[in-house]
């Protein structure tokens, strides 16, 4: 087994889990679009090992390494053989690798080793703080990467929680308060209690930042500037995505000092074991071709649309039509999108209708098709949106319904994204 996901092979533990920068010179404008004239200074990649090795032979502590087996990995995967023994040796890095290629285990692994061998030392001269701090676009990934946490962690000492909102503060106050070593949090949900002094982040030694770019595109990077007010200016900072517009690349480079530079794969594109289709038609005929497309069974398909009320109508007609569908979107209360995405993990749903809050954290194995109801309007959407299936290098199919109106827009998709639609 590769090491993409958590394998939940653990009895149920008791955790604190609620359900729930540096920046030089101060706190910085949002960046504004790239210009001809302000282009982001080239990332030269740092030289590093991307082969599979035995994850036993990284010599990690004896309880990481049990957690490890118990979840059945064994070879690390290429952004986890460059990642892990940069991130041993205290470097600020800047990660980029197509989705579906484990990054959560990449930084993980690293930081739970540098956690129980003394590495980050405030940890055991203040057991009341937090010492690492993840940040993380959206819910789901954020309760996917505390997943992650709590199975490689589960023989060890090390606790964290999960930081995010549309549920209750109480949970999360309370598991902040008594001090977790790790904190995974969405910015939002995290100002929220930082405004409170429920949390202190005097001592983050470590700071993460996964999904960087899909921060920027929910507009995620003031809250951001404002919690790295509030972080130790000494520390490791680590940056994750899965694509790099130069906007990403400025904001890094203000946040790390001396970063190595990691990219597996191509910089912005998906991965080459997806096959992209597009269908032509009138935008009135879309939902009777998907109807009938998905009354061929085909395994879980997930369809994307640009809108929540857009998402919300296509799942009530594909439900009258017959076919298994929930709704995921950001007005759903945060028990119906667990519903939702628990139901499609397990077969009760057959296909999840979702705007991109899925396109980020949705970690589900089996996803051999994702359809685009309509042309995404960027490159870095198909990006991700595709990226939902084709993981772990499994074969997967990428469709988008394309109007004739949209066309336009196709052309200018297939040339930035690099790839020619069938």
């Amino acid at each position: 087994m590769n090491s993409n996901t958590t394998d939940r092979r653990h009895p149920t533990r008791r955790r604190r889990s609620s359900g729930g920068g540096r920046s030089r010179g101060g706190p910085q404008h949002h960046p504004q679009p790239t210009s001809a004239h302000s282009r982001a200074p080239a990332l030269e990649p740092t030289p590093c090992e991307t082969l599979p090795v035995p994850f036993a032979s990284l010599n990690l502590d004896s309880r990481l390494a049990e957690g490890i087996r118990d979840l059945g990995y064994t070879e690390t995967r290429s952004i986890q053989s460059a990642v892990i023994p940069l991130a041993l040796a205290g470097r600020d890095l800047i990660a980029c690798a197509e989705t579906g290629t484990g990054k959560t285990a990449a930084f993980v692994v690293p930081m739970l080793q540098r956690l129980l061998t003394g590495d980050l030392k405030a940890r055991e001269a203040d057991a009341t703080k937090s010492h690492v701090l993840v940040l993380a676009p959206t819910r789901e990934l954020a309760v996917q990467i505390e997943d992650e946490i709590h199975g490689l962690a589960y023989h060890t000492s090390i606790t964290s929680a999960a930081v995010y909102g549309g549920v209750e503060m109480g949970m999360q106050e309370r598991a902040l308060k008594a001090g977790v070593d790790i904190i995974v949090a969405t910015p939002g949900r995290l100002l929220d209690h930082l405004r409170q002094q429920n949390a202190g982040l005097t001592g983050v030694e470590l700071l993460v930042l996964d999904e960087a770019d899909r921060m920027m595109d929910m507009g995620f990077w003031p809250d951001v500037r404002r919690i790295l007010t509030t972080v130790p200016t000494e520390r490791q900072t680590l940056l994750f995505s899965a694509t790099m517009p130069d906007e990403v690349v400025r904001f890094a480079l203000e946040i790390v000092r001396n970063p190595a530079y990691v990219q597996v794969g191509q910089r912005s594109a998906p991965a080459k074991s997806i096959t992209h289709r597009a269908r032509t038609m009138a935008a009135s005929a879309k939902v009777d071709w998907l109807i009938d497309h998905l009354r061929r069974p085909s395994g879980p398909v997930l369809v994307f649309m640009r809108t929540k009320i857009g998402a919300e109508r296509l799942a009530r007609k594909l439900a009258s039509a017959g076919i298994k569908a929930a709704a995921l979107h950001a007005d759903r209360t945060q028990d119906q999108r667990r519903a939702a995405v628990e139901g499609f993990k397990g077969g009760r749903f057959t296909v999840l209708v979702a705007t991109d809050i899925a396109a980020r954290g949705l970690d589900i194995d089996r996803i051999r098709t994702v359809i685009n109801y309509e042309v995404p309007d960027s490159p870095e959407a198909y990006v991700h949106r595709v990226g939902r299936t084709g993981r772990a290098n499994e074969v997967g199919e990428a469709i988008t319904l394309v109007a004739p109106e949209e066309q336009r827009a196709l052309a200018l998709l297939e040339k930035s994204v690099g790839v020619r639609l069938e």
